[in-house]
């Protein structure tokens, strides 16, 4: 949908994926989309870049967030959040809703 805007599918899915989460590191993105880690991690090269986001170090993993003295950050997370509400109510729920650890074993759903 931000595809024309941003230059590239894989720049939206990083957006989108780091709007909803407030921050993910390249794997991550790149299991949840689908898409090859090393095209993710241009782009989160890419908008680290730009100013866009900002990263640190926790341990081995590089985590990725939005820059908070972005200038334009407001306006971006507002598009994001409208471009968001156009999404299939499926994908919707599944870049919101995620769970870090197992469910624990004989539990109900």
């Amino acid at each position: 949908m931000l595809e024309p805007i941003l230059g590239s599918k894989n720049a939206e899915r990083v957006l989108m994926y780091i709007s909803a989460r407030d921050q993910g590191y390249t794997r991550e993105i790149a299991r949840f989309c689908g898409a090859d880690p090393d095209s993710i991690q241009k782009q989160l090269s890419r908008l680290e870049l730009g100013g866009i986001l900002v990263s640190k170090s926790e341990g081995r993993t590089r985590l990725y967030r939005f820059n908070p003295r972005y200038a334009f950050q407001k306006e971006l997370k507002a598009l994001l959040n409208k471009a968001l509400s156009f999404y299939p109510p499926d994908e919707q729920e599944r870049l919101l809703v995620f769970r870090r650890r197992p469910r624990r074993r004989d539990k109900p759903l």
